[in-house]
């Protein structure tokens, strides 16, 4: 994997979380697969409601932790989001068929992603949300890795650009 930049935002409400992830929607192309990771509470089922609301697509979006799987159609791409929260092996994410699913005219977004990546493809876009000083304050790193991932940093960046944290300016490289 190439070295790429680590882009940071903050938000200071549930709802700077959703307006982020509906304006990263923007960028997104049929599949696509985002990873978000973060502890309990920390927003990633916001997250993926706000992206939901970037991608046109209509009712309401909770987490898919007891049924795993949840499509969501009606937009600009079809979103199928899930919670692998509950899973305890790496062969039932396997089992759930995820390349039939991102070779749809969909973007998948994988709650707790993190914990299933080497059953997951190596591209994607990883979302870590993490709780800030205050209550309602989350950091939001995205970490971009394979495919055309990389070269969207930039644009990536500017789609953040009203939630760049002010560590970022200069970005890391890892």
């Amino acid at each position: 994997m190439s070295a790429h930049r680590r882009l940071v935002a903050q938000t200071s409400t549930a709802v700077d979380t959703q307006a982020l992830a509906e304006s990263l929607a923007a960028v997104v192309r049929a599949g696509d697969l985002l990873v978000l990771a973060g502890e309990m509470g920390a927003g990633k089922t916001a997250f993926a409601q706000g992206f939901a609301r970037g991608l046109g697509i209509p009712g309401r979006v909770t987490s898919p932790t007891f049924t795993i799987v949840a499509e969501h159609t009606g937009g600009r791409l079809a979103m199928h989001h899930l919670d692998v929260y509950r899973l305890e092996h790496l062969r039932e994410v396997a089992d759930l068929g995820l390349a039939e699913m991102l070779d749809e005219e969909a973007v998948m977004l994988v709650e707790w992603g993190d914990a299933v990546l080497p059953a997951l493809p190596d591209q994607y876009l990883e979302v870590r949300i993490s709780f800030g000083e205050g209550d309602d304050d989350r950091i939001l790193e995205l970490r971009p890795s394979g495919g055309s991932w990389p070269a969207r940093e930039r644009l990536l960046g500017e789609v953040i650009g009203p939630w760049r944290a002010e560590d970022d300016e200069e970005g890391e490289r890892c």
